[in-house]
């Protein structure tokens, strides 16, 4: 079967609407003003740590993990499986990757780490494309059976082990940090003078050669590589259509039980990483409840960004800088990002009055002025509202980009083997 021929079927997703793609230099030019828009709040509220090298620094730590699991729903729903046992196959990953790391290194956890969550990805597999049982519930069933099964095993693991606990595990060895030389103190200095612009880009860069773990690096090149994998090779067109139209795709001889089987479970191993990570490098320990819920948030990251890798980083990066500001500045960092927030429902308004969508832009407005209001009238905000800023902040932007979201055409739909015929 030739490349062509199935690009002549349904599984190649269209262009909506004709909208155009972004190209290189339009994404830069994006980015560059957003950062010019965190630059003037920083300005305007004198929360110097927005953009600072351990704000950036702490928000990709936090941004990694999340990134993983939503990495990894990708893979799957772009093959038709929805997965929403995330949570659970990253669960495994944070407890073998404990497990192995503190007995054998820290490596020898990171591919324990994947197999953990591979195997979850694999059950989730069996039960969804080979019993066809319905992919929520499924993946519900995973997420409770990995937490009950690593809480019995930490009883006569971890509760043995010097150091550890029924709990958590014994402390494992760091991965090896890469910092820059030299590029790393520089960027730690201009971004001191706290200079509009020029001090925030040196955050951002100083935060990139700054104590980056090999397993960040890692991550990192996995999104252009899933990018490369899915949308520039024939097995990436070949799985994908079994996401867009299965029974095409077996009419033209692809075989749809196997492309979904090994996507789900590269998505199980991928979760796996993330929970690693958790584990590992930013905690080196594992502790019962590490994941906190962020392969749901991983889930929801993949969904803001379209279904795309690239999409999904920003929305997991999104999450991870929310979530360190409220680590590292609490109520003076969250008090400014309302400030930021009123700013960009603004620029919505005025995207939405060109667009003439005349009362989206009116309720858009109207919470512009609640949020400048509630900046102006207070010097701090309280701290329930600096615990729920990162979810909070991932739920407005998740709400004003849904229109744009196109999911893969068959994504959950019941497929058996043959039913096209």
């Amino acid at each position: 079967m030739s490349t062509s021929t199935v690009s002549a079927t349904s599984a190649a997703p269209k262009k909506q609407g004709g909208r155009k793609k972004l190209t290189l230099p339009w994404i830069m030019l994006i980015v560059a003003g957003g950062l010019a828009l965190i630059s003037l709040v920083r300005v305007i509220s004198g929360a110097d740590d927005l953009t600072s090298v351990g704000q950036v620094s702490g928000a990709l730590s936090l941004a990694v993990p999340i990134g993983l699991a939503g990495l990894g729903g990708l893979w799957a729903e772009r093959a038709g499986v929805v997965n929403i046992g995330l949570e659970g196959m990253m669960i495994l990953g944070t407890w073998f990757g404990a497990w192995a790391g503190y007995q054998w290194g820290p490596w020898t956890g990171v591919m324990a780490g994947l197999i953990g969550g591979a195997i979850g990805g694999l059950l989730h597999a069996i039960i969804t494309v080979t019993f066809n049982v319905n992919h929520i519930v499924s993946g519900v069933a995973i997420n409770i059976l990995a937490l009950g099964f690593t809480q019995y095993l930490s009883n006569f693991t971890f509760a043995e082990a010097a150091g550890g606990s029924s709990k958590q595990s014994p402390r494992v060895d760091p991965i090896y940090k890469i910092t820059v030389p030299g590029l790393s103190d520089w960027m730690a200095t201009l971004q001191g003078k706290h200079w509009f612009f020029v001090s925030d880009l040196a955050g951002v860069i100083g935060g990139l050669v700054t104590g980056l773990s090999l397993l960040t690096v890692l991550a990192l090149l996995l999104i252009p590589g899933t990018w490369w994998v899915l949308w520039r090779t024939t097995f990436g067109l070949r799985l994908r259509s079994c996401g867009e139209n299965p029974v095409a795709a077996e009419s033209l001889g692809v075989n749809v039980y196997k492309y979904k089987y090994i996507a789900v479970i590269v998505s199980g191993a991928l979760a796996g990483l993330g929970g690693v990570f958790l584990s590992i490098v930013a905690s080196p320990i594992y502790q019962e409840g590490q994941t906190g819920g962020r392969g749901y948030i991983g889930l929801a990251a993949m969904i803001f960004g379209n279904w795309m890798p690239g999409g999904m980083a920003l929305g997991a990066g999104l999450f991870g800088f929310t979530d360190s500001l409220k680590l590292r500045g609490g109520a003076e960092n969250v008090h400014a990002m309302l400030l930021l927030l009123a700013i960009l429902l603004v620029l919505v308004v005025v995207w939405q009055v060109y667009k003439k969508k005349y009362l989206q832009a009116g309720v858009s407005a109207l919470f512009a002025v609640l949020l400048f209001l509630w900046y102006v009238t207070t010097d701090a905000v309280p701290s329930q509202f600096v615990d729920a800023a990162p979810y909070l902040t991932t739920l407005l932007v998740l709400a004003l980009s849904a229109q744009r979201l196109r999911m893969p055409k068959a994504d959950g739909m019941p497929y058996r083997k043959g039913q096209g015929k």
